[in-house]
């Protein structure tokens, strides 16, 4: 059965509410790994796993430990970079799928949009979580869950 890492350093409280509610109903093994503690409810099926501070330190543990065919819930492009490379499916947690056929572009975009700010270019952040994006990625993940669980 596959399993579910969230990179929960950034995980917006409603997705992990909706991930938490999903990962009981559907008995799936879900890691939520960040550098700090993360609250989360008792489960069976719900783990947190709290790593050393350090630069990627969740990313790093979580390719690590995920196993080909498992779920990584992130907007962390090159976390979701490595992931792919080893196998795993990729999802953002506004519902996005991201894998081999459009990550590069998404990290050259990213890439691109540093060194503009680098430059002094004001980018601007992204976009707040709308109840729309809650929408997206509830029914993206219930999607995933049906096919792969």
């Amino acid at each position: 059965m596959p399993s579910l890492w969230v990179d929960a350093d950034a995980c917006p409280k409603v997705a992990r509410e909706i991930i938490v509610r999903a990962a009981e109903r559907t008995a799936t093994p879900t890691w939520f790994v960040a550098n700090h503690t993360v609250p989360l409810p008792r489960s069976k099926w719900v783990k947190a796993l709290a790593v050393s501070h350090g630069f990627d330190a969740a990313d790093d543990e979580i390719v690590e430990r995920l196993a080909p065919g498992d779920l990584v819930i992130t907007s962390d492009l090159p976390l979701a970079m490595a992931a792919i490379e080893r196998g795993a499916r990729v999802m953002t947690t506004r519902g996005e799928a991201l894998d081999e056929s459009n990550i590069r572009a998404r990290v050259q975009m990213r890439d691109f949009m540093e060194t503009m700010r680098a430059s002094g270019e004001h980018t601007g952040g992204p976009k707040g979580y709308s109840d729309g994006d809650r929408r997206e990625f509830a029914n993206a993940l219930d999607r995933w869950l049906a096919k792969n669980v």
